[in-house]
């Protein structure tokens, strides 16, 4: 993928499920185009459709109509094994709940993408360390999920996303589970390392004040984007 290329775009995109015997959009034409560096929040009501929105173009879910192109490749063209190997290169995702694995140390938790891919034990332990120490936890790295604090748990979810060094990460509700001050911390990590690192962020976010940091600002309304 060159510079010049998107990171994702989407065209014209359509979700509707079948309720009776009429069909229902929740989403009814939805453009996007995310490039390298980016980062953007979506705001909208909840139903609104955002977790769903966010589902289609991270090719975990399929649109009725339109398209996604993830780093200029067509989701639409590729079986669910071909979509998974385009995820693991070029995405991460962070939600709400920090889905770590309780039973592995945080540094195994961020290893994991990377020993999915198949590479050497040692290169991904040596890789999560480096990206722990990044998001400030170097002196967590041999502590389970249980012994970190909701704050330290996010940090963790974030250096996952990011060990694979991916064009974009998205995140659902990354803050809303929790308490404002963590939030803050950590709404404000995600918008340094889009500076540092060069990372594009797409932000599924129902805190307008975080939303109003990032550069660029969409709101979800009656199936529609708009730009702010």
């Amino acid at each position: 993928m060159n510079d010049s290329t998107p990171v994702l775009h989407a065209q014209t995109l359509v979700k509707a499920y079948e309720e009776g015997n009429n069909e229902l959009e929740v989403l009814k034409g939805v453009d996007l185009t995310v490039h390298k560096g980016d980062i953007l929040a979506i705001i909208g009501a909840s139903g609104s459709g955002k977790s769903t929105l966010l589902n289609l173009l991270g090719g975990l879910d399929h649109a009725t109509r339109g398209s996604v192109s993830i780093a200029g490749t067509s989701v639409a063209s590729l079986n669910d094994r071909e979509t998974g190997r385009l995820r693991n290169r070029y995405l991460g995702f962070v939600y709400q709940f920090h889905h770590l694995l309780p039973e592995f140390t945080a540094l195994e938790n961020v290893a994991m993408p990377l020993l999915i891919r198949g590479e050497k034990p040692a290169d991904c332990q040596a890789r999560a360390a480096a990206i722990l120490e990044r998001v400030g936890l170097g002196p967590r790295l041999k502590h389970k999920p249980s012994a970190l604090s909701g704050g330290e748990r996010q940090r963790v979810a974030i250096a996952r996303a990011l060990v694979t060094e991916p064009a974009l990460v998205m995140a659902d509700e990354p803050t809303g589970n929790l308490d404002e001050r963590t939030a803050a911390q950590v709404q404000a990590l995600m918008i340094e390392l889009n500076e540092n690192l060069g990372t594009a962020f797409m932000i599924v976010t129902h805190d307008r004040e975080f939303a109003s940091r990032c550069p660029q600002q969409y709101e979800l309304h009656d199936g529609l984007l708009r730009r702010l």
